[in-house]
């Protein structure tokens, strides 16, 4: 089964929208297979909410978040997912360092679409910056949504005997 993991600071921002919105295109795209995609925190404490204009902006599009929980990346974690989606290349560099053996498969969000660009923490903000948030994350799945499924599913991560 395909398995894709987005990684944010402290997983109740942006990480569990990207997750969400990801759900809800493989859905509505009617994408064949059994997809896993999750979402984990660099640094939070685990078992906390989503924030509140994460659940708000989701609410406004249709789609609940409310039983979201936040849980820190560890190696065993990594180990499973095919593709890391990260929101800042922070992330993304943290990671590989602390987990070079998946390094190949850790890639920020934006390089899914050609680019190489933060999307900016929402959190403690204005609601218009949730929103702001959602959008981009939107966008970069729209435009990277081809390349994310090829990279989820070619992954060697698919052959159990190969995990680590």
């Amino acid at each position: 089964m395909p398995s894709i993991l987005f990684v944010c600071t402290a997983n109740i921002c942006r990480s569990p929208i990207a997750m969400a919105l990801l759900r809800n295109m493989l859905e509505e795209k009617q994408i064949d297979g059994d997809w896993r995609v999750e979402s984990a925190g660099t640094w939070g404490l685990d078992g906390e909410p989503p924030a509140a204009g994460s659940q708000a902006v989701m609410k406004g599009i249709g789609i609940d978040i409310d039983d979201h929980r936040a849980r820190r990346v560890d190696h065993d974690l990594l180990k499973s997912y095919d593709l890391i989606l990260t929101m800042e290349n922070g992330h993304k560099e943290a990671l590989c360092m602390e987990f070079p053996t998946f390094s190949d498969r850790i890639y920020m969000l934006s390089e899914m679409a050609g680019e190489k660009k933060d999307i900016e923490d929402p959190y403690g903000g204005v609601y218009s910056g949730y929103e702001q948030a959602a959008e981009e994350i939107q966008n970069y799945l729209d435009l990277g949504f081809e390349t994310i499924i090829r990279l989820a599913t070619q992954s060697d991560n698919q052959n159990p005997e190969i995990i680590s």
